[in-house]
């Protein structure tokens, strides 16, 4: 079955960085795009980045600048470099791999960044 498991969250002061990292299997990871969501306490699920198979990326306009995407196809990994992290990035985060009208999410990790 597909598994999407997201690392790396934690809690971290405004300035600082994390690096959340999503291993997938069980899908044909090279043909998927792979995105990057997150849900504040009480907000919707928003998209924060997502680089499609071809290496091509979309990023939020709240995080451009600061945040980074990518994947290395040969480990089945997506990540996102979150640099210059404020408070109003924490939320809990997720990993998603979408190919035509399939849509798999991970189990979301935390990311709290203290001011």
């Amino acid at each position: 079955q597909v598994q999407l498991v997201e690392s790396g969250g934690g809690l971290v002061q405004a300035g600082g960085s994390l690096r959340l990292s999503c291993a997938a299997s069980g899908i044909t990871f090279s043909t998927h795009a792979m995105g990057w969501y997150r849900q504040a306490p009480g907000k919707q699920r928003e998209l924060v980045a997502v680089i499609n198979s071809s290496g091509s990326t979309n990023y939020a306009d709240s995080v451009k600048g600061r945040f980074t995407i990518s994947r290395d196809n040969a480990e089945k990994t997506v990540y996102l470099q979150m640099n210059s992290l404020i408070p109003e990035d924490t939320a809990v985060y997720y990993c998603n791999a979408r190919r035509v009208i399939y849509t798999y999410w991970g189990q979301g990790t935390q990311v709290t960044v203290s001011s």
